[in-house]
C-alpha cells in the first residue's frame, strides 16, 4: 500500500513596511500660507486689530491645521510631536520678531543723521531750526561714565562673588547675598537720589570752594550702584558652576588656594562672567535718570569726568525725543542707534577677549 503525501506550497505573506506614511515636505509651508491667509481674512475682514494679531492668530491655526493634518496622514503620536516641534519653533519666531522690529525701526529711522557731522558735533550753540548738531559730547559722556562704572564695580563685584562662592560661611555671607539681592531691584532713579545727596551735596563742596557740582563721575557713582548687584549674582552662578575636581586637582598639586581662584576658577568661569559684566555694562549706558540727577547734561563737550555737567547718549535721546524742533526725532533716533552699536562692539570684543583668554582644555 503506497502512500502519497501531498506537499502543500505556502503562500509568502506580505512583509510588513517599515516606512511609515509622512507628509510631503510641501504640507507644512502650505499649512502655514493658507493659515496666514485665514487669519488676514478674519482680522482685517472684522477690523479687530493689525499686522501682529494677524501673525499670532496665524500661527495658532497653523498648529491646529498642522495637527489635523498629521493626525489624518501620520496617525495622532507623530501628530502630537510635529505639533509640539512647531509650537517651539514658533514660539521662537515669536520672541525674535519684537527683536527685529526694534532693530528694523533704529536702523531705518537712525540711519537719517548717520553722518560725519553727527559724530564730530555737538548740540552747542545749536538752535531749533538748525539742522547740524551731532551727539559727540554725549558719546564721550557715556564712554566715560560708564568706563569709570566699569572699573570701579567690575573689581568689587568679581571680588564679593569669590569671597561669598570660596570663602563665605555663615551669616556674614547670607547677610551680603540678601542686600545683593534687595539692590538688584533698587530702581535708578533711588541710585542717583542716593549719589545726589551723598556726592553732590556733601562731598563734591570741598573741592569746588564749598559750592555743589554735577559731574560725570557722579553718574559713573550712580551707575555703579545699578551695575554692581548684575555683576557679583552673574558671577557667583558662574563661578558655582566650576567643576569642584578642578579646585580638588589643584589642591592636590598642592597649589594655594588663592592661586587655585586666580589661574584655574577664574579662567574657566571667565566666559559666563563676561557676559555678566556686558548686561551690567548695556543697563548702565542705558539709564538715563541717575545721569539727568548728578551730571544734568550739557550741550557742550565736556571731557573732563570730574568737573561740570556732562550728557551721555540715553540722556541725549530723551532731550532730543522731548525737543519741539523738527530735526530732534533724526538726532534721537541716531543717538539711540548708536547707543545699540556701541553696546554690541564692546560686547563682541569683550567675549572674543574672553575666548581668547579663557583656561585650555
Amino acid at each position: 500500500m503506497t502512500t502519497t503525501v501531498t506537499s502543500h506550497r505556502t503562500r509568502p505573506q506580505a512583509q510588513p513596511s517599515l516606512r511609515a506614511r509622512r507628509l510631503p515636505w510641501y504640507a507644512a509651508p502650505a499649512i502655514a500660507v493658507a493659515a496666514l491667509a485665514l487669519s488676514a481674512v478674519i482680522v482685517y475682514g472684522t477690523d479687530i486689530g493689525g499686522l501682529v494679531l494677524v501673525v499670532v492668530l496665524g500661527a495658532i491655526l497653523y498648529l491646529v491645521g498642522l495637527f489635523a493634518a498629521a493626525n489624518a496622514v501620520e496617525g495622532r503620536r507623530s501628530a502630537r510631536n510635529r505639533t509640539w516641534s512647531a509650537l517651539i519653533h514658533s514660539a521662537f519666531v515669536l520672541a525674535v520678531l519684537p527683536l527685529v522690529s526694534v532693530v528694523w525701526t533704529l536702523v531705518s529711522k537712525g540711519a537719517e543723521r548717520l553722518d560725519v557731522n553727527f559724530f564730530q558735533t555737538s548740540m552747542n550753540n545749536i538752535g531749533a531750526r538748525d539742522a547740524n548738531g551731532g551727539a559727540y559730547h554725549a558719546i564721550i559722556g557715556t564712554l566715560e561714565q560708564v568706563g569709570i562704572a566699569t572699573l570701579i564695580t567690575v573689581p568689587l563685584g568679581l571680588l564679593c562673588a569669590i569671597y561669598i562662592v570660596e570663602y563665605g560661611r555663615g551669616k556674614f555671607a547670607f547677610t551680603i547675598r540678601f542686600f545683593v539681592d534687595v539692590m538688584t531691584g533698587i530702581p535708578s532713579i533711588v541710585s542717583g537720589l542716593f549719589v545726589l545727596a551723598f556726592w553732590v551735596l556733601i562731598v563734591s563742596p570741598w573741592f569746588n570752594d564749598g559750592r555743589p557740582s554735577f559731574s560725570g563721575f557722579a553718574a559713573a557713582l550712580a551707575l555703579s550702584v545699578l551695575m554692581l548687584p548684575t555683576i557679583v549674582r552673574s558671577s557667583e552662578e558662574m563661578l558655582r558652576l566650576v567643576p569642584a575636581p578642578l579646585r580638588e586637582g589643584a589642591y592636590a598639586l598642592g597649589v594655594p588656594k588663592w592661586k587655585t581662584i586666580l589661574r584655574v576658577v577664574l579662567p574657566t568661569a571667565l566666559p559666563g562672567i563676561v557676559t555678566g559684566v556686558m548686561l551690567a555694562i548695556a543697563r548702565a549706558a542705558g539709564e538715563t535718570a541717575p545721569v539727568l540727577l548728578v551730571a544734568g547734561g550739557g550741550a557742550a563737550i565736556n571731557m573732563n569726568p570730574f568737573e561740570n555737567n556732562q550728557s551721555s547718549l540715553s540722556l541725549f535721546v530723551y532731550q532730543q525725543a522731548g525737543d519741539a524742533s523738527k530735526y530732534a526725532p533724526a538726532r534721537a533716533w541716531t543717538a539711540a542707534l548708536t547707543l545699540v552699536a556701541l553696546v554690541l562692539i564692546l560686547t563682541i570684543a569683550a567675549k572674543l577677549l574672553a575666548r581668547r583668554n579663557r583656561l585650555s582644555r
